[in-house]
């Protein structure tokens, strides 16, 4: 997700989902199998778009050549002598909007980057549902690999 791609694993899965469950069709759990996995599509939807980037490439360049054209300019009008005061202003302004356009860009894109989204809560239910497979079917394999993938039983 940090690149704004996700897998195609999840698609797979739905496909596979509703075909073997297809003997259930038109009972009252079929229903709630089917609405539980529209839920789980619409949520990965919705942190697919979290994942992309909403400010263009080209607004966050235009921010940063402005901030340099500024940072230049507050510099050449500068006095030539006794300009301590007004030179560490200008490095404290600089750093800090240096630093507000980093976090900026960070923020966009929260699967990557500095301050980075961790998997905690999805790697939480993978837990779980791995524990209650296991524990309901102690004799069979985990019917698919670590990256999502069907393995041959």
């Amino acid at each position: 997700m940090p690149d704004g791609n996700g897998s195609r694993a999840p698609s797979v899965w739905s496909t596979d989902f509703r075909q073997t469950f297809r003997p259930l069709e038109g009972k009252p759990v079929f229903g709630m199998l089917i609405a539980a996995d529209s839920k789980r599509s619409d949520e990965r939807e919705e942190r697919l778009t979290q994942a992309s980037a909403s400010i263009p490439s080209a607004i966050f360049w235009f921010l940063l050549a402005t901030l340099f054209v500024t940072v230049v300019a507050l510099g050449i009008c500068l006095p030539r002598k006794n300009n301590r005061g007004q030179l560490i202003t200008l490095i404290v302004i600089t750093a800090l909007l240096t630093t507000m356009l980093v976090i900026i860009r960070d923020v966009d894109r929260p699967f990557g980057g500095i301050i980075n989204v961790s998997p905690t809560a999805i790697s939480e239910v993978e837990r779980q549902a791995h524990r209650d497979f296991v524990a309901h079917h102690p004799a069979v394999g985990i019917p698919c690999g670590a990256r999502g993938t069907r393995r041959a039983i």
